[in-house]
């Protein structure tokens, strides 16, 4: 009689893994006697995780892909298969657990179950761990795949166990096929680990480091600069006050990068003006008091959304430094991240195609040529590099920029006495006022900003002067920092994957969260406009350009700060038409709205309770706003039809006596975002649902950075500024 025995060598690293068991009499499933582990005295614990990150190896013993697996499994046992040791790994990023490999315990083996031998403690054990070790990491499984990170991210398809013919040779042969890595299987259930060029802690050198630092903040082109040429003309700014907003932005992005990547999460994050910021900032300037001003009304507008900004940040600042935070990370989850972004960039609607509506000759060829670079031209490869795919917004900009050059040249803008350098309100001609607004929107000879900038100028604090604080401003922009923050755990959380590591600890979420109100304090007092905040579109800008050097990222916000003590490039930049910088808009704010639905593959998106959580907050977040939004009998023969979604804070139906809770009131439920926010967090928060379902984030534990030092480096703070946060007893941000 041979009893089965398991080979310790038949575990393939690179392609599969075969489990071999003799043939003969059966002796009722009893196991072959298993030799004694003998630990490792030279282990290495990122030995594992990098070889299943790199082969995007799960095995299919867990339980993870169906019956299949542990069906087979057990029809092999029963034909006098060997039993194997009991190997758990952490579903987060592959590494084995503490206690790696259990010998047999005495009272045997007794049955097979996911592909391992339990016996009575482990079976006990099983039981109590099942509802989190038997799916992925959110515990979903869908028809066989497994999901490390829910539907979608990081999804190794697990190949089914063909069945063994009896007296064919390789019987008892159990094989898991690993697709190689960057392969997309044809079913395209698969999607392996995310294969970089650059990885978070790697240094490529000083030539690779400027060229990757100028690629990914070009790739950011449209989030970067362009948010200035929606709210400045609007302001009543004229074209150089756009350069020097420009030229801040850019200042108070690098500085404010380049905090976050030493001190903050330590992420490669770009940080900059977000949309999040935009719709109330456009609610601020087109408060009725603002619509009639004539002298300084630009200072005034700004010096009002400067005090805003700054409160909204330090109530930031105290949620992420006091660790409310973590307290609020229990409380959202994908259900309620991915309707509220998407609400961000949707918010837009109304304003994107109405602007560039005006010279469609030179917006659609805009919008047609970005698409075709991003979607139909992607897979396009020149000189090794995907510039297509990388550069499609900037590229696109400047082909149609000198498009719109030679229109403009040629005398397509050009009618009879009009002039286009008059201003609309001074023109007496019928003919002439009705082409004043295509003339001034299309032309690209109509900004003086490069005639007027300096060559040289530095962004200083309170350039605008001293801020105006108003208890009605100061509440909207509260609200609004607390959606950048739920946006922002989103980018935490997606980051940390793309970037192959393991999720942060709610410390260290905090302590950017921090962050990132101190970073929107200093917007504040610089006069950008809008609150500093992580870019969603950082999550693309990964995607698509495979570096993820934390070094790469401060050597990019370098440059962004030299270039912003150049005048003439923010000139340059603010010279854009305004239909030209719509039209890229339109294509960006449809970015971040699928971005955020993006988060949907974390949780189980095919579950009737998601999907209609997630559409009953998209819809009341576009319709409950636009019945605020139709009170607006006043302000409709004055302002643009693209702008009166913006003004229902001054004459909304919300009527309590008090006007500054009024224009709060009215101005807060107008913004779709937050609207879509309180339903979503409400419903996902009270509708039972398993954590698998919800797809509840997983953080790590402070524990499990201090044990696996190769973490150290990734989250953790320099030894001086970690001992001055525990002086100021800031333990709660990871430190």
């Amino acid at each position: 009689m041979e009893n089965g025995s398991l080979n310790s060598e038949s575990l393939n690293r690179n392609v599969a893994m075969s489990v071999r068991g003799g043939t003969g009499k059966k002796q009722g499933g009893v196991a072959g006697k298993v030799e004694p582990f003998v630990a490792q005295s030279e282990h290495n614990p990122r030995e594992l995780r990098s070889w299943a990150k790199r082969t995007g190896f799960v095995s299919d013993y867990s339980g993870e892909a169906g019956t299949s697996g542990s069906a087979k499994f057990e029809a092999f046992e029963r034909k006098g298969g060997g039993s194997s040791p009991k190997i758990e790994i952490d579903p987060v990023v592959g590494r084995t657990r503490r206690n790696e490999i259990e010998p047999e315990s005495r009272g045997g083996a007794t049955r097979a179950e996911n592909g391992v031998v339990l016996d009575e403690r482990g079976r006990k054990e099983k039981e109590r761990d099942s509802g989190e070790r038997k799916v992925g990491l959110n515990g979903n499984a869908n028809n066989g795949v497994v999901n490390r990170e829910g539907n979608g991210h990081g999804v190794s398809a697990v190949a089914p166990v063909n069945e063994e013919k009896e007296g064919e040779e390789g019987n008892g042969d159990v094989k898991v096929n690993v697709f190689p890595e960057g392969e997309e299987h044809r079913d395209g259930g698969w999607r392996g680990p995310l294969a970089l060029e650059c990885g978070l802690k790697e240094n490529p050198g000083i030539v690779p480091l400027i060229y990757y630092g100028l690629q990914h903040y070009l790739s950011l082109t449209g989030s970067l600069v362009l948010i200035p040429l929606v709210m400045v003309p609007v302001m009543g700014g004229t074209d150089k006050d756009t350069a020097s907003i420009i030229s801040t932005m850019l200042f108070l992005s690098g500085i404010t990068t380049i905090l976050h990547s030493y001190f903050g999460t330590r992420l490669p994050l770009v940080q900059g003006s977000s949309f999040v910021y935009l719709a109330p900032a456009l609610v601020i300037i087109n408060a009725q008091e603002y619509r009639n001003l004539t002298e300084h009304k630009f200072r005034h507008i700004m010096r009002e959304l400067q005090g805003a900004i700054i409160v909204g940040s330090i109530f930031q600042s105290i949620l992420g430094f006091s660790g409310l935070m973590s307290v609020l990370l229990r409380l959202i989850n994908p259900i309620v991240v991915a309707p509220t972004v998407a609400a961000v960039g949707l918010a837009f609607f109304s304003y994107g195609f109405s602007q560039a509506g005006t010279c469609p000759e030179i917006t659609i060829p805009q919008i047609a040529l970005v698409l075709i670079f991003t979607l139909y031209l992607r897979g396009i490869s020149i000189f090794g590099r995907h510039l297509f795919r990388i550069y499609a917004v900037p590229l696109s900009l400047t082909i149609i920029w000198i498009y719109a050059s030679f229109l403009t040249a040629g005398g397509a803008y050009n009618y009879k006495g009009c002039n286009p350098n008059i201003p609309s309100s001074n023109i007496l001609l019928d003919a002439c006022r009705k082409h004043a607004y295509t003339m001034q929107h299309c032309r690209t000879d109509v900004s003086n900003a490069l005639a007027t900038a300096a060559w040289v100028r530095i962004p200083y604090p309170l350039q605008w002067g001293i801020p105006i604080f108003h208890f009605r401003t100061s509440v909207i922009m509260v609200i609004v920092a607390l959606v950048a923050s739920v946006d922002s755990v989103g980018t935490y959380r997606a980051t940390s994957l793309q970037v192959n590591s393991r999720p942060p600890t709610p410390g260290v979420v905090s302590r950017g969260i921090a962050l990132e109100g101190f970073c929107s304090i200093l917007a504040g007092l610089w006069g950008s406009g809008t609150g500093s905040t992580t870019l969603t579109e950082n999550m693309h800008t990964i995607d698509i350009t495979k570096v993820a050097s934390r070094k790469v990222v401060v050597v990019g916000a370098t440059f962004l700060i030299l270039f912003s003590f150049i005048g003439k490039v923010g000139a340059l930049l603010a010279s854009i038409p305004q239909a030209l910088a719509a039209s890229v808009l339109c294509f960006m704010w449809a970015l971040t709205a699928a971005l955020g639905l993006s988060n949907l593959r974390y949780s189980q998106s095919t579950s009737f309770r998601n999907i209609t959580i997630v559409g009953v907050s998209l819809f009341l977040g576009m319709s409950i706003p636009a019945y605020f939004q139709q009170y607006q009998a006043e302000s409709s023969l004055i302002l643009p039809s693209y702008l009166v979604p913006y003004a229902a804070a001054s004459s909304g139906p919300f009527r309590s006596g008090i006007k500054q809770l009024d224009f709060a009131i009215n101005a807060l439920m107008s913004l779709n975002m937050v609207i879509t926010l309180l339903v979503a967090f409400l419903l996902d928060n009270t509708v039972p649902g398993r954590q698998e379902e919800r797809g509840v984030f997983v953080w790590s534990r402070a524990e499990d950075i201090s044990d696996d030092p190769s973490l150290l480096s990734e989250y953790s703070l320099s030894k001086k500024v970690a001992r001055c946060c525990c002086c100021f007893n800031f333990k709660c941000l990871g430190v």
